[in-house]
């Protein structure tokens, strides 16, 4: 399968999720149709989470101090937060 940019993977994921969804195609179209969309569905899992892995988010430190914590760390840590408040309202 050829490589595709995320954006136009979802994309040709979405229309093939369609053209499932109708069910109008024969068998073997069907299958064909559904291997294509898994293909496209682990190759957009996988850029998902090599981006997820490449982002950090800059942190200033109590001594003022700028580092960078993994995007993951930080979202966990800022939904512990809100819970402590009680939630968002």
């Amino acid at each position: 399968m050829k490589e595709f940019k995320f954006e136009d993977a979802m994309k040709k994921l979405e229309e093939i999720v369609q053209k499932l969804e109708e069910g109008n195609l024969a068998l073997e179209k069907s299958m064909e149709l559904f291997e294509e969309g898994m293909s496209l569905y682990k190759m957009c899992s996988k850029k998902l989470e090599e981006t997820q892995s490449k982002i950090e988010v800059l942190m200033k430190s109590k001594d003022g101090k700028f580092r960078s914590k993994p995007l993951k760390e930080t979202e966990e840590k800022e939904s512990v937060k809100e819970e402590d408040k009680g939630g968002l309202f």
